[in-house]
């Protein structure tokens, strides 16, 4: 039966509030993806950044510095939220690793760098070690 309860708010017992409970398995496998988005839509921030950044000549460029400040600002904040759940060394050699990898790549496509057979295998290492820590380490979130 529908009642007010001393507070004055109406319930009818047709909506039940969401749990609670951190430790149920559901919200922490939410908790795990979003913190992966979260990482991701940093990292993606960061290439970004640093891909303006050559393009705001030193900052003396208005329109490609501020993209860069903007994308340095989304960057952070995301890596920030991801580390509500994902622990610091874990997140920060995943940012930093692939972050080198789309770096090169887009300096590669976009700018005319040039790569050559140690930089790719030493940027196949850095793939082969997120990888690693991922699967197999205990500090990463699983």
């Amino acid at each position: 039966m529908p009642g007010r309860p001393a507070n004055g708010a109406f319930q009818c017992g047709c909506i039940t509030p969401p749990a609670a409970d951190n430790d149920k398995p559901d919200r922490r496998a939410y908790r795990s993806a979003m913190a992966y988005l979260y990482l991701a839509v940093a990292i993606v921030a960061e290439v970004i950044g640093t891909s303006f950044m050559k393009a705001s000549a030193g900052f003396t460029r208005a329109g490609p510095a501020l993209v860069t400040i903007v994308a340095y600002a989304i960057a952070f904040y995301a890596l920030s939220l991801t580390l509500r759940t994902i622990p610091t060394g874990v997140a920060y050699a995943i940012w930093s690793g692939v972050g080198i990898v789309l770096i090169a790549s887009a300096a590669w496509l976009f700018q005319g760098q040039k790569l050559d057979a140690p930089a790719m295998i030493g940027m196949a290492l850095i793939i082969a070690g997120v990888i690693v820590m991922n699967l197999f380490s205990r500090a990463a979130p699983h």
